[in-house]
């Protein structure tokens, strides 16, 4: 794991985190390897003639539409920032990859906000995986009745564009003990039917809401089932899993396998260990735009190590 903390040093000393908001990540495909690229710098003249035969996706996650309280009242204003940078890009991104949390309570009022702000955005595809608190309504119905149509409401579906194959996982649904995502026997069946047959050079990448890797049991960071996953992917040659949830980067790279948690646009959350539990973190009001920043990453081929460059919207 590699990562900076820009607030405290945990006190566990194990994790540390980089920086506790941002804007979202953009991905090129360079030699059969992702490689994620600030969003800052894509946005630039300068970029735009070493990205115009890239193909790119932008990830987002953890907009948590709805809320409202003092660790940022305007979740809506930092979502439109972001929106603003992707619109900003001279080459726009294929499409979008959202991680999870579109809202906060799962209200149809809030998914119709979220709705609202998201069409703005150029790039006409969108893709999503529910958080959490996506599920919050008794039945789901409501994320499910906007963006299920890909995975036949079951929340897990695979596509691929320009030599890549992408798979979005739901683990949500079925919680673990101590709070740990599940995926579940049916949907680990379908996934190694649906990697066979592939070839062990075909980059993939894999998308869901909670860490699939154990960050922080004690706060349920994790995803208890996540090895067996996990042992479907290792014959291939580059693959990069995606997830948000604990609204931070914290990174691992095991093997050709390179996981990565995203920042949110909403708030920051402490890193883990540091405080009783998990939550909204409210800083002085002067450094949120501080910690609501954009990340640069740069993913070299495998064995690899990565390297991260925090700048902040502020």
């Amino acid at each position: 794991m590699s990562s900076d903390d820009s607030i405290a040093a945990s006190r566990r000393g194990v994790l540390k985190c980089l920086a506790f908001g941002g804007a979202g990540t953009l991905f090129s495909l360079a030699g059969g390897v992702l490689a994620p690229l600030d969003l800052a710098l894509a946005a630039t003249k300068g970029r735009k003639s070493a990205m115009l035969d890239a193909p790119l996706f932008v990830q987002i996650s953890d907009t948590h539409i709805g809320f409202n309280k003092e660790a940022n009242p305007d979740v809506a204003g930092t979502l439109k920032q972001t929106i603003d940078l992707v619109n900003s890009m001279p080459v726009k991104p294929a499409f979008i990859v959202h991680t999870g949390d579109i809202t906060h309570l799962s209200k149809a009022s809030e998914f119709d906000t979220a709705a609202q702000l998201l069409s703005q955005l150029k790039v006409t595809e969108l893709h999503t995986t529910p958080g959490e608190h996506d599920m919050a309504d008794a039945s789901a119905s409501e994320y499910f009745n906007r963006y299920g149509k890909a995975s036949a409401n079951r929340g897990y579906y695979s596509f691929d564009t320009r030599g890549v194959h992408f798979v979005g996982l739901i683990n949500v649904l079925n919680f673990k003990p101590n709070g740990l995502g599940a995926l579940g026997s049916q949907q680990l069946e379908w996934l190694e039917a649906d990697l066979k047959g592939r070839s062990a050079s075909t980059p993939i990448v894999v998308f869901a809401h909670m860490p699939l890797w154990t960050i922080y049991e004690p706060w349920g960071w994790g995803t208890g089932d996540a090895d067996q996953m996990t042992s479907y992917l290792r014959r291939f040659g580059s693959v990069t899993v995606l997830n948000g949830h604990i609204h931070q980067i914290v990174q691992k790279v095991e093997g050709n396998l390179t996981f990565h948690t995203a920042r949110s646009t909403a708030f920051p959350q402490a890193t883990a260990g540091n405080g009783p539990a998990p939550g909204p973190l409210k800083v002085p009001a002067e450094q949120l735009q501080k910690m609501l920043g954009l990340s640069s990453v740069t993913l070299k081929r495998h064995p690899s190590t990565l390297a991260l460059t925090d700048s902040t919207l502020a």
